[in-house]
């Protein structure tokens, strides 16, 4: 349902540590590396770099390695120190870091999509490396061996992957907007569900392994909560965003959501609170609350000597409804809607100033955003830009309580 987005003041803005600017093209992926004052790019320019903070306070680059294409994305895991790079010709490369993150020796080549590689993931715990692609595959390979397991075609480029490590379920949203749940073995994979909630592409996907809980952000500019473990079909609308959302993070110990979308803009959301599904929209030939018939009832407009009025919807109650009986607006955070949305004249009356109460802070990066990637142990949070520019910020209170 699309929500009728006004613009909002922006609250307390994150602050900014670092900025990295050397980049020639756009940084694709990146990540702050856990107890380092470091960061790991790769890019567009075929490089990989990592960066470690100097005393003078500026990153530097420790490692700097070119590689024979573009770098589409990245997987790195903390524990093995070990870089997964997915390439514009559909292979990925892995590499293992030194200790002193000052050397990196190369380790196995997949051969995995016949694409460009949109999303690459690193399992520890199963030593598999998944992977989707451009080529409409997704794919699981040993990371040991290096073998593929399987694979798995799906219906649309797929552009968001996660991994459930206790039921082995793998999460794929695709640009069709469609979110697919596969089962995992050793060498082969069962569908377990599809469900579709976003009128846009599916660009982000985020799990919630303790709650249970998979988000995923579209090109639509919503996201959405869907209840996995509840086993009740809730999924949640999150209306915060004006353009597409490109990043979703999860701070389980605050139980926070983080959100950016390609104008810039990063929401942090507080899901500690209890939200509510917005309504289904109902179907009328004639207004709900007045009668009025909508254009398209003739034979009511004819006996009534009527014009024909334009349909709304109110977002609280979902209701069909004329333009004068929805003349009002309001914020239903609750619901999701952190910006003034359409209400029918009963529902405004209904709604308290404590309704109202924002669940959410906004702030605004300066840069459009491509990518995120948030540290937990530090509360940090890197975004790259479209103008090529990697930044690494912390917040004031706001964020510090990540």
């Amino acid at each position: 349902m699309a929500a009728e987005i006004q613009p909002r003041p922006q609250a307390r803005k994150p602050c900014l540590l670092s900025k990295i600017e050397a980049f020639q093209e756009v940084v694709t992926a990146a990540a702050i590396i856990p107890k380092e004052d470091g960061v790991i790019s790769v890019s567009e320019d075929r490089t990989i770099r990592v960066w470690l903070k100097r005393d003078s306070g500026q990153y530097w680059p420790s490692v700097y390695h070119t590689m024979p294409s573009s770098c589409s994305c990245m997987s790195f895991n903390p524990e093995t120190r070990r870089i997964s790079v997915g390439m514009d010709t559909g292979s990925i490369c892995e590499f293992i870091l030194s200790e002193d993150y000052n050397k990196m020796t190369p380790a196995l080549t997949y051969q995995a999509h016949q694409g460009r590689v949109a999303v690459v993931l690193f399992v520890l715990e199963m030593e598999w490396l998944l992977s989707t692609g451009q080529d409409r595959n997704f794919t699981w390979h040993c990371s040991e061996s290096g073998q593929q397991l399987g694979t798995y075609r799906t219906a649309a480029w797929v552009s968001g992957l996660q991994f459930d490590v206790e039921t082995r379920h793998a999460f794929v949203g695709d640009q069709s907007g469609q979110v697919t749940i596969l089962k995992l073995e050793q060498d082969s994979c069962s569908l377990v569900t599809t469900f579709k909630g976003h009128t846009g592409n599916v660009t982000a996907l985020c799990w919630d392994p303790a709650q249970r809980v998979l988000f995923s952000g579209s090109s639509d500019h919503s996201i959405i909560m869907w209840d996995i473990g509840g086993r009740k079909g809730t999924a949640i609308e999150l209306q915060g965003h004006n353009d597409k959302v490109q990043g979703l993070c999860y701070a389980s110990h605050t139980r926070q959501l983080i959100s950016c979308s390609s104008d810039g803009s990063i929401v942090i959301w507080n899901m500690d609170v209890t939200r509510q599904e917005t309504p289904e929209w109902l179907d009328s030939d004639s207004c709900q609350k007045c009668e009025q018939p909508f254009f398209w009832n003739f034979k009511q407009m004819w006996d009534s000597k009527k014009i024909g009025l334009r349909q709304h919807h109110c977002r609280k109650c979902g209701q069909a409804v004329c333009g004068k009986c929805s003349s009002k607006r309001s914020t239903i955070p609750l619901m999701g809607f952190e910006f003034e949305v359409r209400v029918c004249d009963s529902c405004h009356e209904s709604i308290t100033d404590e309704d109202r109460a924002p669940t959410a802070t906004f702030h605004d990066s300066k840069h459009n955003i491509v990518y995120m990637h948030y540290e937990p142990t530090t509360g940090n949070l890197l975004t790259s830009g479209t103008d090529k520019v990697v930044k690494v910020c912390t917040g004031d209170d706001e964020f510090s309580t990540l």
